[in-house]
């Protein structure tokens, strides 16, 4: 659904960004802003700020910041629309029915409708499971030592022997064929319509907003496949969703846990560990580590101890790094998976294995002295080589070193041999993949001391350029001077020159945030500038305007040197130098 510029702003000004954040945040006031612990990373020291004036919000330690609408998306997560309906409806604002197309109106009602056939589906399934039929499903359902709370939160169910019941059932609610076909719930042959799902105990498969999009079923007996999930409809895609996120991304904590299936997710959460979730029925894909980076930056594994589980936890490690997770491997033997595991053993044991979880790459080196006879030294010499050629695929050199004296002291390995061997391994793959190059540019002799100045020079530009903008959202009646100084097209970074174009023309923070909304890493570079903190409550006027000097000397200096190095004519450098002199006079 489209919403225009008016709308939008409009759902916006009728909102209190501290009311609705507060909802969610306990925040305590401190100067002008509001400050709590940020909900979307794990800390102990409030870092994420309210700026009510501004409407804005930010959290100096993970980055994330923006408006209202921002925020709820983030942490609802919704799409743009439907934060804007939350908002709206929360509000008390009913929006306006805006124009679409006519195939945009026949898609949106098309995936209304399949939520609604979910919906119904979903309480045929709940409620044919709590019946005489169900039997079969809540002895198993029982066996598994879940709670009646557990099914009844999780929304479980049972698909009887029948092979039309659930088809007669949403006809009878006024669904018709072709719309059935879509639901995926439905067969259809020459022989008739038949049930997707039927002898199966059921589990509702909700996106992050907790509405139903599919189902797993699992078979009562020997039947195959074990556990069977909706085709891929409009509604429902395996490879983008997570089962149990609509509970999990509300737990808070600082990591997600990731399991294998239904159950291992739904007994973890009965045990009070809240944060697990699973693949649907499929390998881990990288969609799906896109989606938990969204919640978290570490991921504790806990796939199945045996080969299968190994694999498929071998398969994910570089996919969630890949993404910027960090992994580690909960150890639950002697049992197979954490349900086994917490019925067995408990949960404060299980506590402590997640306390003990082993780094992932340290896991890995375990798993590799399987592949290798290390009571032959022969054996023991090639599990040493594949063990160093492990090591030397880290490129940091600091982050290498560690995992050399980590992997030494573990596998009892001569360190200092084991360091010269990942070295020998290292310098072989860069004179492989590197060859000498014949042909030099000027910066293959500036030293490392000058590397380091040029950059914290360049640095310190883009910090000037940025507290440019933050400091004329503070003091908007110096923009006609400063405009007089400094241009956009004198600013080096791009986004922050796009930017100080808006602010002389003196948007609002929030329109000036919709410009970037498309593009979160911008979205977020841009609402750090207006939340830069630069300016204290006790700061006066005096310190304000020789700083806001620095700033702009900075920015000018930069450009008159750039058009000195370039500029050959004697009597235009002799007016760039006067210019240079004219800075040390500026005041404001």
């Amino acid at each position: 659904m489209y919403y225009s510029e008016e709308v939008v702003e409009e759902v916006r000004s009728r909102a209190n960004i501290v009311d609705v954040i507060g909802k969610y945040v306990n925040l305590k006031k401190k100067g002008t802003n509001y400050f709590g612990l940020c909900p979307f990373h794990g800390e102990k020291t409030a870092s994420f700020s309210v700026n009510p004036r501004m409407q804005i919000f930010h959290c100096f330690g993970c980055g994330k910041g923006g408006d209202v609408l921002k925020f709820i998306m983030e942490y609802e997560n919704l799409t743009f629309p439907e934060a804007l309906e939350k908002l709206a409806a929360e509000e008390g604002y009913k929006l306006p029915e805006e124009p679409t197309n006519p195939e945009q109106k026949k898609n949106n009602d098309l995936r209304l409708k399949l939520l609604d056939i979910n919906r119904d589906a979903a309480l045929y399934f709940y409620n044919c499971l709590k019946g005489p039929k169900g039997q079969l499903g809540m002895n198993y359902l029982a066996k598994r030592a879940l709670s009646s709370r557990t099914i009844t939160g999780w929304g479980l169910g049972y698909a009887d022997q029948s092979r039309d019941n659930l088809y007669q059932y949403l006809k009878s609610k006024g669904y018709n064929d072709s719309i059935l076909k879509e639901s995926g719930l439905i067969t259809f042959s020459e022989r008739g319509a038949n049930d997707k799902f039927f002898n199966r105990v059921m589990f509702p498969i909700m996106d992050a907003n907790n509405r139903v999009i599919g189902f797993g079923g699992r078979v009562m007996g020997d039947g195959e496949p074990k556990y069977l999930n909706s085709p891929e409809t409009r509604l429902f895609d395996k490879s983008r969703n997570l089962f149990g996120l609509n509970f999990a991304r509300r737990s808070q904590k600082k990591f997600m846990i990731l399991c294998e299936g239904y159950m291992d997710v739904i007994s973890m959460h009965q045990a009070g560990f809240t944060n697990a979730v699973a693949s649907l029925g499929t390998a881990l894909t990288d969609q799906q580590c896109a989606l938990l980076k969204r919640y978290v930056n570490d991921v504790y594994l806990t796939y199945d101890s045996d080969n299968a589980g190994i694999k498929a936890a071998k398969r994910a490690m570089p996919m969630l790094q890949k993404v910027g997770i960090r992994t580690k491997v909960i150890n639950m033997k002697p049992y197979k998976d954490p349900d086994e595991f917490i019925k067995a053993m408990g949960t404060n044991e299980f506590e402590k294995r997640i306390e003990n979880a082993k780094n992932s790459f340290l896991w890995l080196i375990d798993i590799m002295r399987l592949d290798f006879d290390l009571q032959d030294p022969a054996g023991m010499t090639s599990y040493a080589h594949a063990v160093a050629e492990k090591l030397a695929e880290i490129q940091e050199p600091i982050e290498r070193n560690n995992y050399i004296k980590a992997v030494a002291h573990e596998q009892m390995l001569d360190e200092e041999a084991l360091r010269k061997l990942v070295n020998t391994i290292g310098n072989a793959a860069m004179q492989k993949n590197s060859p000498l190059q014949e042909v030099y540019t000027h910066t293959d002799f500036i030293s490392n001391a000058d590397r380091k100045k040029a950059m914290a020079k360049e640095n310190a530009i883009q910090k000037s350029e940025k507290q440019l903008v933050t400091w004329l959202n503070e003091k908007p009646e110096l923009i006609p001077m400063v405009r007089s100084l400094i241009g956009p097209e004198d600013l080096r970074d791009p986004v922050v020159k796009e930017v100080l174009e808006l602010v002389y023309q003196e948007k609002a923070v929030n329109t000036i945030l919709d410009h970037f909304r498309d593009n979160d890493e911008t979205y977020e570079k841009v609402a750090s500038m207006f939340n830069g903190n630069l300016l204290s409550d006790d700061t006066d006027e005096f310190a304000f305007k020789r700083g806001l000097e620095d700033v702009i000397r900075n920015i000018r200096m930069s450009v008159l040197n750039e058009k000195i190095e370039q500029e050959t004519d004697p009597a235009k450098l002799t007016d760039l130098f006067q210019q240079q002199s004219k800075l040390a006079e500026l005041k404001l």
